[in-house]
């Protein structure tokens, strides 16, 4: 991603964030107003709920800040991964908002007191659903668009709010309507909703720190990239370190001739590696080549016969690199095996067949993970 579009994407993130404090802060004012007046629980938890929404954003706004540092020397890669430090801070605090509020809802089931709804008090409540749907979807598309995770969470937390708001209303027109007050248990509904809320925003927060698998729509747009130009055969082995949100640096395979000379690779991969990074944006650190037999039609013959051998396997899912060596008798390629066997298994299983096959070779099989 360039300077330009981070700066970009970080005024969105505080534009988008300092939107959702002002609404959450008078959101809940309003609500602690009513909840103050009419002694119900329900609308006071909601309040709470909308005061710990804006001080989500604010830290959201500080990721976002902290994270756009400079790279230095004690941080050559930058603050990137900040942003998720920030997510997770955004969670614990939707788990604390939705644990406390089970505490009180709890208590008020135990200790039922009555509240006195009014019909303004109605109308703010109605209104407040309004705002949080209006807002929560604002918030959840400018994450999309800008790729932040926090944004994206608390967008959908807003969503949530709005569906909460409501059954707090709901309730209240059943209390004025029949005198059943219903205020506590929604209360504790809420809190479920809440905790519920920060348990997903704490996974998916946990999957960025922890790696998951890449993009499958960024991963074909790169090895699009890279087997566009001549004499690129194939793109595999593709790692794509993540940084931070749209920040990766990565690391390829490519399947080349063995008839190109170092200058031939170094001014390829140098073309290939600035184009990727223009349409992408991925930063490729290293790439690596396979070679592939160009001088002798029997290199193709052997190779057609150890795909076969490999593919009657259902947990071995590609090959790729493969050479072989006739005058060495030698031959070598790797294998992506799925989850389904140790990658170790399979290579030996694979090495015994292929073996068998070609008597007299040596047999060097390299186990991939399926990295999608």
């Amino acid at each position: 991603m360039v300077d330009n579009e981070i700066e970009n994407r970080s005024k969105v993130i505080v534009r988008t964030s300092i939107v959702g404090i002002v609404t959450n802060v008078v959101l809940s004012a309003f609500k602690a107003a009513v909840g103050f007046i009419t002694g119900s629980i329900a609308v006071t938890l909601d309040a709470v709920n909308n005061l710990s929404d804006a001080l989500s954003s604010v830290i959201t706004i500080v990721g976002a800040k902290l994270s756009n540092k400079r790279p230095n020397k004690k941080h050559p890669l930058g603050y990137g991964r900040i942003e998720y430090l920030s997510a997770m801070t955004v969670a614990a605090i939707v788990l604390y908002a939705g644990g406390t509020s089970a505490v009180e809802s709890v208590k008020k089931i135990i200790h039922p007191e009555d509240a006195d709804y009014s019909t303004v008090s109605l109308i703010i409540i109605a209104t407040a659903v309004v705002v949080k749907i209006v807002l929560g979807k604002y918030v959840k598309r400018q994450g999309e668009r800008v790729n932040s995770g926090a944004l994206v969470a608390s967008g959908a937390d807003a969503l949530f709010d709005a569906i909460l708001s409501a059954s707090v209303l709901a309730s209240a027109i059943v209390f004025v309507t029949t005198g059943v007050s219903l205020e506590a248990y929604v209360g504790v509904l809420i809190s479920i909703f809440i905790i519920k809320s920060g348990i997903e925003m704490l996974k998916d927060t946990l999957d960025d720190i922890l790696g998951k698998r890449a993009d499958g729509d960024l991963v074909k747009r790169i090895k699009a990239v890279l087997v566009s130009e001549e004499p690129v055969r194939g793109a595999y082995d593709l790692i794509l370190n993540d940084y931070g949100p749209s920040k990766f640096i990565g690391s390829v395979h490519l399947e080349l001739p063995d008839t190109m000379t170092v200058e031939e690779l170094d001014n390829l991969t140098r073309k290939l590696e600035a184009k990727v990074y223009k349409e992408t944006g991925v930063l490729l650190t290293g790439v690596s080549v396979y070679s592939y037999n160009t001088k002798h039609d029997e290199a193709s013959e052997i190779r057609s016969k150890v795909l076969s051998i490999v593919k009657a396997h259902p947990w071995a899912l590609q090959l790729h690199g493969f050479y072989v060596d006739l005058q060495e008798k030698a031959m070598r390629f790797d294998v992506v095996m799925s989850f389904e066997i140790v990658a170790e298994e399979g290579a030996s299983i694979l090495t015994k067949e292929v073996s068998e096959a070609f008597p007299g070779y040596d047999v060097h099989i390299a186990p991939d993970v399926d990295l999608g």
